[in-house]
């Protein structure tokens, strides 16, 4: 019941972010529009950014970050939610969406680099090597999603894919 709810909660936030940004929606409007009362929508998130983040945790769970057409596939699935990708990058507060990307594909990045080299740290320079792909990686997501109608998802992840420093390639797509 309580995951209905929290799909209940995004799916009113998607709707409410048709019309406006987030800095402009307050968690009374989610409450209300979404027919629930404060503790429930508290119960659930902190405040409407966590909501957001979870919203986006959703959509990037199933991609698989070492393959284009998944990473391309789930670039596609923002497209077809631009608007709501569009008020999400354009805000940029403490709690900003980029963040929470950032510290999700960081993480994301990292345990896979444990896996494959079976180790329970990295060294410094490859964590930091993650960390400034990652970096890049979400900040051209950004500027792809708000400025670029053009460049196909396809090219713009075999773009990063590309732009990997090698020390992180040669973990990630090392031949097993």
């Amino acid at each position: 019941m309580a995951e209905i709810t929290k799909h209940w909660i995004a799916d009113t936030m998607r709707e409410l972010m048709r019309h406006k940004s987030i800095d402009k929606i307050r968690v009374t409007e989610i409450c209300r529009a979404a027919e629930i009362e404060r503790p429930t929508f508290y119960y659930h998130f902190k405040d409407k950014y966590d909501l957001v983040a979870w919203m986006f945790y959703g959509d990037a769970a199933d991609t698989d970050v070492l393959s284009v057409a998944s990473a391309a596939e789930g670039m596609n699935r923002m497209k077809r939610e631009i608007l709501f990708y569009k008020r999400a990058y354009e805000d940029s507060s403490q709690n900003a969406l980029w963040r929470y990307m950032l510290e999700y594909f960081v993480k994301r990045y990292t345990e896979l680099a444990k896996e494959k080299l079976g180790a329970d740290l990295l060294d410094t320079q490859l964590s930091y090597s993650i960390r400034f792909y990652c970096m890049g990686a979400v900040g051209m997501t950004q500027e792809w999603v708000l400025t670029d109608n053009i460049t196909s998802a396809e090219t713009v992840v075999r773009m990063m894919f590309a732009s990997m420093p090698e020390n992180m390639r040669s973990v990630l797509f090392a031949e097993e």
